[in-house]
């Protein structure tokens, strides 16, 4: 019974108000493999009260100056900074990932994206045109779209949610959340700040619960005009689906297969850790994770033992040892996906070189029923196969060789996605060169993981529609007028 009275009842906030849902869903706490937590399971009537509350507080809220709602972001971004440890704390335990990763990647960059779109609303212009000759003059204005839609996924809970909603009030609309059911926490304790940041009741809700019911019932309603999701593409699918009948404008981010492109010239000794780290880090559970290593052939044989030496180095543990590179996967069932692909290349004559079946992974007794996964390096594997396809999102990584440069950007483009891309050389002609023809929306060279907040994200093929950022996020949650006056 004690095990029982721990843990942490989540409700939903809307009209900014905490309330009871009648149905909950557990949540586990992937280091342990233990329920620890009950999130909300909404349906059609709790989407209904945001939708009521979010209309309710759109006018007042939308009419507001650029100025007053960046004095409010900002006050949110300060005490999110201010929330760090706590948060922090909060987003390792329902995800899985590190504490120091949390500490140093997550909640700052939530506070980060509140800081950055409340400076940026302050700085857009419109646009203005004269005919004399005509006696007219033409300029246009931005207007928030209305009630925003905002699905968010697991692997980076509160910073990718903050990514949305951040430019989304920012420009005067009003939002309506969901947040995964598998990590809803951190977005539960944001919610208990916004009324000290002077967020008014109904401009933000947030509603809890699964995506067959709190997410259709938020897709499909009619006051919604507008959907931002980042998540898997079937679900996208069935988001778009959902849309059509009204029109709605879609912002969706979806999924990788990134290539990383090491050619002969490359300067191994930045290269090697950083590829490891572009490989794994959050246990491989980021979209612009690199799944595939394409190694230039007169250099394979030495980046592949000294890539599989500092992948034995980045050590899986519990996810508040200091020293982890690693934490645990989201869930049971994520986890045996991700190892039945490491089953099928091994299947497929692959050789998997460590990780996965190969190597143990040690850890305290309490955490044995955790979903933890060494990272895996697999090789000897053909483009065709399912782990050079499709998206594992897990901690597994392909190593295979290449010829020539004509050659590999073809072998690169070869999948439906086109998230991002790595290039490795020293030659700033081929690095030009090779990046232009790589289908893909965000290419880095000799580096990985360096944004800008203010260019465009987002991908190409089947990686998404749309792009978000300073002016495309300003573009995406607004509607644009043209206003024609004659004198």
């Amino acid at each position: 019974m004690a095990g029982k009275k721990e843990l942490l009842i989540l409700e939903n906030f809307i009209g900014g108000k905490f309330l009871p849902c009648n149905s909950y869903i557990d949540s586990y706490d992937p280091s342990t493999g233990e329920v620890y937590c009950k999130v909300p399971n909404s349906g059609k009537e709790e989407i209904e009260a945001a939708v009521e509350a979010a209309r309710e507080a759109f006018p007042s809220w939308s009419s507001r100056s650029p100025q007053e709602r960046s004095l409010v972001l900002n006050r949110l971004a300060d005490l999110l900074e201010q929330s760090l440890e706590e948060l922090a704390q909060a987003e390792s335990k329902d995800q899985g990932k590190t504490l120091t990763l949390a500490r140093t990647m997550d909640i700052p960059r939530s506070a980060q994206n509140f800081r950055f779109f409340a400076s940026s609303i302050l700085h857009h212009v419109t646009e203005c045109t004269q005919m004399d000759h005509l006696s007219c003059m033409h300029y246009t204005v931005r207007t928030p779209v209305g009630i925003a839609g905002l699905i968010s996924p697991w692997n980076l809970p509160l910073y990718l949610l903050t990514w949305k909603i951040a430019p989304a009030i920012a420009v005067g609309n009003t939002v309506i959340a969901k947040p995964s059911e598998l990590t809803s926490v951190t977005a539960w304790m944001m919610c208990k700040l916004l009324d000290k940041a002077g967020v008014p009741p109904g401009v933000v809700n947030i509603v809890f619960g699964t995506g067959p019911r709190a997410g259709e019932a938020l897709v499909s309603h009619p006051e919604v005009p507008l959907i931002s999701f980042t998540g898997s593409q079937p679900t996208a699918e069935r988001i778009t689906q959902l849309s059509a009948p009204h029109c709605k404008k879609l912002s969706l981010e979806l999924g990788g297969k990134n290539p990383a492109i090491i050619f002969e010239d490359a300067n191994l000794e930045e290269c090697i850790p950083t590829t490891v780290r572009s490989s794994f880090a959050n246990q491989g559970e980021i979209c612009l994770c690199t799944s595939r290593i394409f190694v230039q052939k007169s250099i394979y044989c030495e980046f592949l033992k000294r890539f599989v030496e500092a992948t034995r180095k980045w050590k899986v543990g519990i996810p508040s040892d200091p020293s982890a590179s690693m934490g645990a996967l989201i869930s049971k069932a994520h986890l045996e996906k991700v190892r039945s692909y490491v089953k099928k290349a091994r299947a497929d004559g692959a050789q998997i070189l460590c990780g996965e079946g190969v190597d143990q992974v040690s850890l305290p007794l309490r955490n044995q029923a955790g979903y933890f996964m060494l990272p895996t390096v697999i090789t000897d594997i053909k483009d065709e196969s399912s782990c050079m396809k499709e998206e594992i999102f897990g901690p597994v990584t392909c190593v295979v060789p290449f010829d020539t440069e004509e050659e590999v950007i073809k072998r690169a483009n070869s999948v439906k996605y086109g998230l991002a891309a790595t290039v490795w050389s020293s030659n700033v002609g081929r690095i030009h060169r090779v990046a232009k023809k790589l289908q893909s929306g965000w290419v880095w060279t000799n580096c990985w993981l360096i944004r800008e907040l203010n260019l465009p994200f987002g991908g190409m093929k089947s990686s998404g529609i749309g792009r978000e950022g300073a002016k495309d996020s300003y573009d995406f949650f607004t509607e644009i007028k043209t206003i024609t006056v004659k004198h």
